[in-house]
């Protein structure tokens, strides 16, 4: 397809109605592929987790009570076990057609209920160390690739090998005894400090539940609590992006049309942001995506040393009990954020660049 620009018609108008056509074939495109993507998932996520070895009847009911062949019946009558896994599959399809997700064989609770709790604290630490990263990683990373080849550079660079050289275990472990242990700027684990009431439940996340209803002693303290684990996913998050887009933005640099740009005797912001940042931001944007799923996903040790009850902690606690319903709700809903991160980064595309969607 010709990436040619829109010819006037009779009236002397650009086709507009052509390139607003173009990007809605464009998102629908999108959607049905974010579809199809969502059914394989589901699929994938089934087989892997019933492929995990071990015994899920005696880790959830117990050695002495497995070993009761009357009770293991029951119980695998009662969560389907004794079908067929073709057959397990069809009644899990049509358990999330209704958003049902099972019950838990841990805490004997609705699967969804149990995620409800998990994902917002999970969601909120990922959130805030997202947005910290991201313009300090992009700030960095462009300062470092303007300052090509000087003592700035070749600063911000060790300072990105360092952040992502550091394991977030062992960051978390020295933030939580430097800040807490040691100095007491920080307060202890949780998400709350014991005798503060958690504010009334809007998004689970207590910082914004506790501004919407006007809580500011709540705010202050889970704003205190949510700091160092924040810092710690930072940190990491902040050397990788730093890395990427100076790698980005120096092959914009070095493109005929920013040199161009340059020789018109464009000032030098008006150059950066009209030409370098917008010809950088794709491949920019992509990594931000990335990186925020796998906050989602890699908090596991993060949440376990600072005793936040986010999704990381359920998933290593079904896990380690084979609680098989409780790990397909886990990877079901990993794999749900990482799509919809896609998909928005995916639709950002063809807002960003006019060819990625004409081209598609």
């Amino acid at each position: 397809m010709s990436l040619a620009s829109p010819q006037p018609d009779a009236k002397g108008r650009r086709g507009g109605g052509g390139r607003h056509a173009a990007l809605a074939r464009y998102i629908a495109k999108r959607l049905v592929i974010a579809i199809g993507l969502l059914f394989g998932m589901t699929l994938v996520t089934f087989c892997l987790t019933n492929l995990v070895p071990g015994d899920p009847v005696a880790a959830a009911l117990g050695q002495r009570a497995a070993d009761d062949p009357e009770t293991v019946a029951r119980f695998r009558a009662e969560y389907g076990l004794d079908q067929s896994l073709p057959a397990q599959y069809v009644a899990y399809l049509g358990r999330l057609i209704h958003f049902d997700l099972g019950t838990s064989w841990q805490t004997h609770r609705p699967v969804s209920a149990d995620l409800a709790k998990a994902v917002p604290a999970t969601m909120e630490i990922a959130f805030g160390a997202i947005v910290c990263a991201a313009v300090i990683g992009i700030t960095f990373g462009a300062w470092s690739a303007y300052r090509r080849g000087r003592l700035t550079d070749q600063s911000l660079r060790l300072v990105s090998l360092v952040g992502i050289s550091l394991p977030t275990f062992w960051t978390a472990i020295v933030c939580f005894y430097v800040f807490y242990y040691r100095l007491g700027w920080a307060p202890g684990s949780g998400r709350l400090t014991p005798g503060v009431a958690a504010p009334p439940r809007v998004t689970g996340m207590y910082t914004v539940d506790a501004l919407l209803a006007g809580e500011w002693r709540t705010f202050v303290d889970a704003s205190a609590h949510l700091a160092l684990p924040t810092l710690v996913l930072t940190l990491y998050t902040v050397g990788l992006l730093t890395r990427f887009s100076r790698t980005s933005i120096l092959e914009v640099l070095d493109q005929d049309y920013v040199r161009a740009a340059k020789a018109k005797g464009l000032p030098g912001r008006t150059v950066f942001f009209r030409y370098v940042l917008r010809g950088a931001a794709v491949p920019i944007l992509t990594v931000v995506g990335l990186a925020f799923g796998s906050l989602l996903s890699g908090t596991v040790l993060v949440e376990s040393i600072f005793g936040w009850p986010g999704l990381g902690s359920y998933a290593y606690q079904a896990s380690s009990k084979l609680d098989l319903l409780a790990v397909m709700g886990v990877g079901l809903v990993v794999g749900l954020v990482y799509l919809c991160v896609n998909l928005v980064v995916d639709l950002a595309y063809g807002f960003i660049d006019p060819r990625v969607r004409v081209g598609r």
